[in-house]
């Protein structure tokens, strides 16, 4: 059984309904499972931050299908494991075809809504020190704050940007905002 069960399926069904801050917590709460996951299945530190990102998308796109009768770890990990198996098999067709078709873009399902508490902090930040920070930032991450917060841009206009499905753009972002504030309070301690 699972930490904290009732605040997750709260969580959970705040998440069905579109609640930004429950898809923050259901991130930030399983990021590190799904991601060492993924880094023993690859091996590789960006293959397995890029499978991650890819899996919460699809997770967050299908929220409404997840059983309460079964632990949300599991059913995260099987979505984890099979975008896997799905990217393995995208590099052989890959291979085998260089003409293969680009993905649909995925459906908006993460409001674009009022602002969160990381929101709220990177906005009060000075300037200077705020971009110190966003320096410190791995490159994707960075690309994407700057895209967001400096250029103003929409998910929709970052995903054509990035040429990346918009669900994909809604979770490195949230990683993104994490990861800032995380800078931000280590160099408040």
């Amino acid at each position: 059984m699972e930490l904290n069960n009732k605040l997750l399926l709260d969580h959970i069904e705040s998440a069905k309904s579109g609640q930004q801050t429950s898809f923050s917590y259901l991130l930030d709460y399983f990021w590190n499972t799904v991601y060492q996951f993924q880094l023993q299945r690859t091996g590789s530190d960006f293959e397995a931050e890029e499978i991650t990102i890819k899996s919460f998308s699809k997770a967050f796109d299908k929220i409404e299908t997840f059983n309460p009768q079964y632990t949300f770890k599991s059913w995260l990990l099987a979505i984890s494991k099979n975008t896997h198996i799905d990217e393995i098999r995208k590099q052989k067709n890959k291979l085998q075809s260089a003409t293969e078709a680009q993905e649909n873009q995925m459906a908006n399902t993460v409001m674009d809504g009022a602002p969160t508490p990381e929101d709220l902090l990177i906005t009060k930040q000075n300037l200077a020190e705020l971009l110190l920070h966003i320096k410190n930032l791995k490159p994707r991450y960075k690309e994407i704050i700057q895209l967001r917060y400096f250029q103003e841009m929409s998910y929709k206009e970052i995903a054509m940007e990035l040429e990346e499905p918009m669900n994909n753009v809604k979770v490195k972002l949230l990683r993104a905002k994490k990861l800032l504030l995380q800078s931000i309070r280590d160099t408040k301690n």
